[in-house]
């Protein structure tokens, strides 16, 4: 949790707030907050109307103190086939005496010179030992480790809890860092690719199958295999995590292979003019080895990773649990959706080149059982 605001006193204040009000949280763990410790340390603070008395900007006294404390290279030196720095600085008893801070020498635009305690308060103070910043603002850093509970769930707790109990002042607020600011990047970027995906699919499945509703009939088998995907998260916890998707992704491409498979074989036996029964009989019969293996070998290959346990499980596990869940109402679902919505409509659903052709099968077909028996 960063919190961001101008003064170092408040930052802190609201920084302990915070991590009071989330310690209680279920699955918090290892949560500080980050130290700010007052040192003692020499103050310089600027007269603003007595610089502009002397025609003097806070920039130029700034400079002039920074090369007199912290040193400034004015020029080099060659020697032995090397370039040495010369700089410029007071000398370290110097930097730690105050009158001799006071005493540094400021050239006005007028050409006077006026020492830097005429235009500025120089003398001892308590401050922070560390000042952070992030995009030119002051910030102070909770932090804590998750255990035993997903992150997403933590984490909307803890905003939960921050935004109900934490009032925070006009110019300050609370940005969530971390694994949880990857995890939401990753997750915009693999529903942005996603989509992208599933468009270019249509597109490349249409120019394969030739007919806008035989593609549509094929993308029906996306949410077919989301349900098992969906049901397999449930029973094993019920988080969602980015590998999730990761498995979605992978299940969606062998529900879509398996829809086409169907529906080309279909649509070429309809070329052929067979009848409508005939057509998804044998269509079927055809393909349904090819659609069993395929999904056999992928749950196969990834029952291991859903029966392993350990560390080094969190990413594959979460993605086999998916993909292994989705195969199931994916091919079952398959085998019976699309036969049934080609018995309902299949003149429908092939290309147009072919309707002269397909006229035929189904005047053919006109003396074998209606389409809703076949099933």
């Amino acid at each position: 949790m960063k919190i961001f605001g101008p003064d170092l006193a408040e930052l802190r204040k609201i920084g302990e707030q915070v991590r009071d009000v989330i310690q209680p949280i279920q699955g918090v763990v290892d949560l500080q907050l980050e130290p700010q410790l007052p040192i003692r340390q020499v103050q310089i603070q600027y007269d603003r109307a007595a610089a502009a008395t002397y025609g003097l900007s806070m920039e130029q006294i700034s400079n002039t103190v920074e090369t007199a404390l912290n040193g400034r290279v004015v020029s080099q030196v060659a020697e032995n086939q090397q370039l040495i720095d010369i700089a410029v600085s007071l000398t370290e008893p110097a930097r730690n005496n105050l009158d001799a801070i006071r005493a540094i020498p400021i050239v006005a635009p007028t050409g006077q010179t006026i020492s830097l305690g005429t235009v500025a308060k120089v003398d001892y103070g308590m401050g922070a030992n560390i000042v952070n910043r992030e995009d030119v603002s002051r910030l102070i850093v909770v932090s804590a480790n998750v255990a035993e509970r997903d992150l997403g769930s933590v984490v909307g707790d803890i905003q939960s809890q921050i935004q109900q109990r934490v009032k925070l002042p006009n110019g300050y607020f609370i940005q969530y860092g971390g694994q949880f600011e990857s995890e939401q990047r990753a997750t915009n970027n693999l529903l942005v690719f996603s989509i992208l995906a599933a468009v270019m699919i249509a597109v490349l499945m249409f120019f394969s199958v030739r007919s806008l509703p035989a593609t549509i009939a094929i993308m029906i088998n996306l949410p077919l295999a989301l349900v098992g995907g969906i049901v397999s998260i449930l029973l094993s916890g019920g988080v969602m995590s980015v590998a999730s998707l990761v498995g979605f992704i992978t299940l969606f491409g062998v529900a879509v292979r398996n829809g086409l498979l169907l529906v080309d074989n279909y649509n070429n036996k309809f070329a052929q003019g067979m009848p409508l029964k005939d057509v998804i009989v044998k269509g079927s019969l055809e393909r349904i080895d090819a659609i069993l293996m395929t999904a056999l070998t992928s749950a196969l290959g990834t029952l291991p990773l859903v029966l392993s346990s350990g560390a080094g499980n969190e990413i594959l596990q979460p993605l086999a649990i998916v993909v292994l869940g989705g195969l199931f109402t994916s091919t079952a679902l398959t085998l019976l959706v699309i036969p049934a919505i080609y018995a309902k409509v299949g003149k429908r659903l092939i290309p147009r080149q072919w309707d002269s052709t397909v006229d035929e099968g189904f005047s053919r077909s006109s003396t074998q059982p209606s389409a809703d028996s076949v099933l």
